[in-house]
């Protein structure tokens, strides 16, 4: 695909999200569990596929992975292995459990349709869903140290500078 023909592709997209705003803003989601004998979460992603491309709501086919998508899961991985970790740390019996994000994208930003639109997520919610007979004071330092060291969650939080260059082959 060339220029010219992604602009013929998302030109109507582009239309779209001018005349109604709230059609660019999309959720996306991620899920894992928990693996009951390993420091380890397994990611529901729905997809085999390892290439990554265009959102569907910015022209993509929906057959390669979205990186925002992909930036969700490894949030849930992430926080799922830093949970597990702690928790195995801690002696925290944990008999089950699940993570999952979602956060809100709008697309005019990616796309340069409003210059007002920011371009990366709104907000992102991170939730645990834990079955467990430990106290609510040990879930509680659970909670904490798994924020504390959970590399993903601190890097989005944080938002460390990033350094981007560009090199000629």
């Amino acid at each position: 695909m060339d220029a010219d023909e992604l602009r013929a592709l998302q030109a109507p997209i582009k239309q779209r999200y001018k005349d109604d705003p709230v059609a660019a803003v999309v959720t996306l989601r991620a899920k894992g569990t928990l693996d009951d004998g390993n420091i380890a979460c397994k990611l529901e992603t729905g997809r085999a596929l390892s290439a990554a491309g265009l959102h569907p709501a910015t022209g993509g086919s929906g057959l390669e992975l979205c990186s925002g998508d992909m930036l969700l899961e490894a949030l849930v991985a992430c926080a799922g292995v830093t949970l597990k970790a702690v928790a195995t740390a801690l002696g925290i019996p944990l008999k089950s459990g699940a993570v999952s994000t979602e956060g809100e994208l709008d697309f005019r930003g990616t796309l340069g349709v409003a210059k007002d639109a920011p371009v990366g997520f709104r907000n992102i919610r991170l939730r645990f869903d834990l079955d467990t007979d430990a106290p609510q004071d040990k879930l509680d330092q659970l909670l904490k140290l798994t924020e504390r060291y959970c590399v993903v969650y601190q890097t989005i939080k944080a938002g460390p500078p990033i350094e981007v260059k560009m090199m000629r082959t």
